[in-house]
């Protein structure tokens, strides 16, 4: 099962399943009702109105109200090529936050903002919690995971540099695009290692496995928990491995035109394009 976000005639977000060449979309619920039993709805048949998937428009199926939180330097190679590799490996997860205002999906255009000298790509994995965490175990943690999707948490470096905080860097326009969401049972347990691949215009430029992470999901899901109430419908981006553009000589950022793709093992394939400024305001 693979799960959108979909609107129909510029109504609401509904989130729906597609037919497995994608040709279709069933829906399954309205975005609100899903994530109020988004176990149940993922454990059964999707029963709403089957159309043809060109004749809806796609966004992601993310509350408004939902958290985005953020790991970085997760994976030990990507944190020997960044700016905090004479660091070493912090006891506990960098974390930072992204609005949901800034995500979008595969197939959308990502403008890049007016001071960059362009985007750089960070292929991952997002998980999506299913059910209410506080003061939670790592394993209560994980069990709260209902799917996980491919992400590229695509980065404005110079505004990320600006300040010793992410946020800025972390929020361009449509600069966090999301693959639809497989349920957690058919994915599996990230420790078992999924392959991660970032691709460049055809070009690999990332390609790790998820058992390289540093800080698991039920880890850092618990780690949360014991500050704030995690909510269903709330994601945590589990970060990137090496290969990032601004940590090669010379740097390499992506640039209108460029075509950047996302594969995980079992998430399939996040395909976006690369776009000038002024695509901003269109």
């Amino acid at each position: 099962m693979r799960i959108a976000g979909i609107r129909r005639d510029g109504g609401a977000i509904e989130v729906a399943s597609l037919s497995e060449d994608g040709a279709q979309i069933t829906v399954v619920a309205g975005l609100e009702e899903f994530w109020t039993d988004a176990p149940g709805f993922l454990s059964r048949e999707p029963a709403g109105a089957t159309v043809p998937a060109t004749d809806v428009e796609f966004a992601p199926p993310v509350l408004p109200g939902a958290r985005v939180i953020c790991i970085g330097l997760n994976y030990l190679k990507h944190v020997a090529e960044g700016s905090f590799a004479g660091e070493g490996v912090p006891p506990y997860p960098t974390l930072f936050a992204r609005w949901t205002q800034s995500l979008t999906v595969g197939g959308a255009e990502v403008p890049v903002p007016s001071e960059e000298d362009g985007l750089d790509w960070e292929g991952e994995v997002m998980a999506y919690v299913g059910a209410p965490l506080v003061d939670a175990t790592p394993e209560e943690a994980l069990a709260a995971v209902v799917g996980y999707s491919a992400f590229n948490d695509l980065t404005c470096r110079r505004a990320q540099k600006l300040t010793s905080q992410w946020i800025l860097g972390k929020n361009g326009d449509r600069s966090g695009p999301l693959g639809p969401i497989v349920p957690a049972a058919e994915v599996g347990d990230l420790r078992d290692g999924l392959r991660v691949q970032t691709r460049v215009n055809g070009q690999t430029v990332q390609d790790a496995r998820t058992d390289e992470m540093v800080y698991t999901v039920g880890d850092t899901l618990a780690l949360i928990s014991r500050t704030f109430t995690l909510r269903p419908g709330d994601l945590l981006a589990t970060g990137t491995p090496a290969g990032v553009g601004y940590g090669r000589t010379p740097p390499w950022l992506l640039q209108p035109g460029d075509v950047v793709e996302v594969e995980v093992d079992r998430l399939g394939v996040l395909t976006n394009s690369i776009v000038a400024n002024d695509a901003r305001k269109a």
